[in-house]
C-alpha cells in the first residue's frame, strides 16, 4: 500500500498514511522520466476545413510527424465556418512537414 501524497510505502492492513492523513492505494500511478524535456511546437497552418484536418493527420500520422490541431475540439461548440483550427507541429519536423503540406498546394501555410 502506498499514499499517493508522500509516496510512502505500507504493510498490508494500513489504510490510511500515518502523516497525510490520507487513503491509501495499492499502487502509485507511473511518473514520466526525470530526463524528460519541453517539447517545442510551431504553428505550420490555419484551417476551417475539417476534411484537410483528417487529411493531414493521416499523412501526418502515415509519417511519424508529431503534431496536434489546437481549436480542433472547439468544433461540438461552435459552427464550423466561425472556427479556425491550428495546425501544430514538434518544431524539429517542420520541414518534414513543410514538405508534405507543400505537395498538397495548402495556401495558408505559415512559413
Amino acid at each position: 500500500m502506498f499514499c499517493p501524497k508522500c509516496k510512502a510505502e505500507f504493510r498490508e492492513g494500513f489504510q490510511l498514511c500515518s502523516d497525510c492523513e490520507i487513503k491509501l492505494v495499492d499502487r502509485l500511478p507511473n511518473e514520466p522520466p526525470a530526463d524528460s524535456e519541453y517539447v517545442e511546437y510551431r504553428e505550420l497552418l490555419v484551417t476551417t476545413d475539417p476534411a484537410k484536418i483528417a487529411m493531414i493527420k493521416s499523412l501526418f500520422e502515415s509519417e511519424d510527424i508529431n503534431y496536434y490541431f489546437h481549436g480542433e475540439n472547439l468544433t461540438s461548440m461552435l459552427p464550423t465556418s466561425a472556427l479556425t483550427t491550428k495546425l501544430m507541429v514538434q518544431s524539429d519536423q517542420v520541414e518534414d512537414a513543410l514538405d508534405i503540406l507543400r505537395v498538397l498546394k495548402q495556401p495558408h501555410i505559415i512559413d
